[in-house]
């Protein structure tokens, strides 16, 4: 068995607080646009099957229990015990956590305790703008609002995340890095913020290209690592290539998050460009029993010291349970495989699986550096 570290989960978001009944639950377990249809339930997919593999006996159950009886012995728990259980027994040490995603989620803190692990922010640039277009009455307290905002996040913060949460928002950056990766003029900016502005709802998502542009560019002039989502209905990772390439000359270090099905394409650009990391984990928890093969795929072109693991929980804790879970037992089964056929040895194969699990992210985000 191939021994790895505890893992540093390099993106999650906070989990729901509440207790929930089976509809409710359910539609937590993937990403879908409306119920299962009638007569099915998401129970029966990938990510439900390795849900019910991994998760039951971390709450006292044997694996592969029914839907029905696990949610009886969630509810007889309480949410937050089973909540503790499933994040502790995850085999995660440290959390990168997104705070920027609307809900009654649990926050860096709360996740701390629950899962005995450290934590450190992620901080969402679409929320620092909506939050200084809270607070701004002109165009210009809220350009100088926004550039506080991200100063003073880059103080906290470990990462800058952008296009999380939904495929809408994630396509809405894809297309404006494609469509101009270069940094938007001063002029450019002003306009587009008092566009914004003039047409915008309290509370309303920044989906300007020209804004978008500016808050990317303002995340990588502040240096610290900046996450591109890019999985799932939001296109290609290949489409932020021109992006890349203009973000080579500050250096700063740009991490693909989430690039299933497109992840073989996310490992090629990490190993195009030395600034740019890409993840390996996210996709696994909705492989389930292909997750080892996915993982595969990702360790075929990128150099191994560019991969990260990212178990991408969110609302469930058995969503932070799952992805952590498979992508052990996918790493192991690659890794182990290559051991056993020869094509590896013990001490590489070990030594590869702490830097994928741990190693880089530790270096990547500076992790060490912050006590």
């Amino acid at each position: 068995m191939i021994e790895t570290p505890p893992l540093v989960d390099q993106y999650c978001q906070g989990v729901l607080r509440t207790e929930l009944g089976l509809a409710t639950f359910e539609a937590q377990l993937i990403a879908s646009a409306g119920p299962p249809a009638a007569g099915t339930t998401f129970f029966d997919t990938q990510t439900g099957f390795a849900l019910r593999r991994w998760c039951p006996p971390l709450l006292g159950l044997e694996p592969h229990c029914a839907p029905a009886r696990y949610l009886a012995r969630r509810r007889e728990l309480g949410a937050a015990e089973a909540a503790r259980r499933l994040l502790r027994g995850s085999g995660v040490a440290t959390r990168l956590v997104d705070t920027a995603v609307p809900g009654d989620l649990t926050g860096p803190k709360e996740l701390s305790l629950a899962g005995d692990a450290e934590t450190f922010e992620l901080a969402g640039l679409e929320l620092l703008a909506e939050q200084a277009a809270d607070t701004s009455g002109t165009v210009a307290a809220f350009l100088a609002n926004l550039a506080g905002a991200v100063h003073h996040a880059a103080s906290g913060a470990v990462a800058f995340t952008c296009g999380a949460g939904s495929g809408s928002a994630a396509r809405s950056w894809g297309a404006a890095l494609e469509a101009a990766p270069e940094p938007p003029g001063p002029g450019e900016v002003r306009g587009a913020a008092g566009r914004w502005l003039a047409g915008r709802d309290r509370g309303g998502a920044v989906r300007d290209p020209v804004l978008l542009r500016h808050l990317a560019w303002s995340a990588v002039a502040s240096g610290l690592p900046l996450q591109l989502h890019t999985g799932g209905e939001s296109g290609e990772p290949e489409r932020l290539t021109r992006f890349m390439r203009e973000a080579a000359g500050p250096g700063t270090r740009l991490v693909l998050i989430g690039g299933y099905p497109h992840h073989r394409q996310a490992a090629r650009l990490a190993g195009l460009f030395p600034h740019v990391h890409a993840d390996v984990g996210a996709a696994l928890g909705a492989s389930g029993a292909r997750a080892a093969a996915v993982l595969a795929e990702c360790l075929e072109t990128a150099p191994f010291g560019k991969l990260m693991f990212a178990g991408g929980g969110r609302q469930l804790p058995e969503l932070h349970a799952v992805g952590a879970l498979v992508f052990r037992e996918a790493l192991g089964r690659v890794l182990g495989g290559w051991v056993a056929d020869g094509s590896w040895s013990w001490r590489d194969a070990e030594r590869v699986a702490a830097m994928v699990a741990a190693g880089n992210a530790r270096r990547v985000y500076r992790l060490d550096e912050r006590g």
